[in-house]
């Protein structure tokens, strides 16, 4: 089994930079896609970002293209999020996931992390 735990969330300003940190741990996550979810309070869990194990590829929701940007270590066993010009619509909880292949659909995604609160206040 895999097992991930996110870190770097917090809260921040409008306008603000944050790097969100998903550390694998139990076996190596280098064959995995990886992905970035959100969930704010009362809305469902929705995809933020996904890379592929060689890092060859990623995709963006809308949303959060061209502010988010998700790479990886797999010497590491790390995922990021680099998240810059943050928005109000951007607090949420934000998952990692990984799965045998990367996208955009939660019902691919076999481990899931406990998540990081980040609060973008206006």
């Amino acid at each position: 089994h895999v097992q991930l735990v996110e870190s770097g969330g917090g809260l921040v300003q409008a306008g603000d930079s944050l790097r969100l940190s998903c550390a694998a741990s139990g076996r190596t996550v280098s064959s995995y896609g990886m992905g970035w979810f959100r969930q704010a309070p009362g809305k469902e869990r929705e995809f933020v970002a996904t890379i592929s194990w060689s890092a060859g590829s990623a995709y963006y929701a809308d949303s959060v293209k061209g502010r988010f940007t998700i790479s990886r270590d797999n010497a590491k066993n790390t995922v990021y999020l680099q998240m810059n010009s943050l928005k109000p619509e951007d607090t949420a909880v934000y998952y990692c996931a990984a799965g045998r292949f990367s996208s955009s659909m939660r019902d691919h995604y076999d481990y899931w992390g406990q998540g990081t609160q980040v609060t973008v206040s206006s």
